[in-house]
């Protein structure tokens, strides 16, 4: 996929309403050769989607040997709405908190004292975290309405020559 095409999915306004939700689900290999799909918290710059995690995660082994990982983000209406993005993860190993991390969360249903409690606590566990920096190679946008799977797409086809 060329990169003003990536651009182009990226852009939709259906797209950056995803781009800004919470949640993703990053898919990636783990080291013993098998799929591993978790829940993580996000965050868009407009170029790259960051994600977060403690310096020991189980999952940093497994990106540094296989740094390709896939990203869903979606809703949970109907019809859903669901963004795919693949790229390659570049790991960043950082002193204290990073800003995207303390963004990221900042969505959550908390009153401003569980919030400043919330941080306090963060500040004190972590000394360090790493950013997990995604920039797409490949972005799809489905909403069951203009586009969809693949493979839906082709059984359209396949019914509209039938007639």
């Amino acid at each position: 996929m060329q990169q003003n095409e990536i651009t182009e999915v990226l852009a939709k306004p259906l797209s950056q309403e995803l781009l800004g939700r919470d949640i993703a689900r990053l898919a990636y290999v783990a080291k013993d050769g098998t799929p591993r799909g978790i829940p993580i918290a996000f965050t868009w710059n407009g170029t790259e989607i960051v994600l977060c995690t403690t310096k020991n995660s189980p999952k940093l082994p497994s990106l540094r040997a296989n740094p390709a990982v896939a990203l869903t983000i979606d809703t949970e209406v109907h019809p859903p709405k669901i963004l795919l993005i693949r790229g390659r993860a570049e790991l960043d190993v950082v002193d204290g908190i990073p800003e995207e991390y303390l963004r990221m969360n900042g969505s959550y249903e908390m009153t401003a004292e569980q919030r400043v409690e919330w941080e306090r606590e963060v500040r004190s566990l972590y000394d360090g975290m790493v950013r997990i920096v995604v920039t797409p190679t490949w972005a799809k946008l489905i909403d069951f309405e203009t586009t969809l799977p693949s493979a839906v797409e082709e059984l359209a086809k396949q019914r509209a020559a039938r007639g």
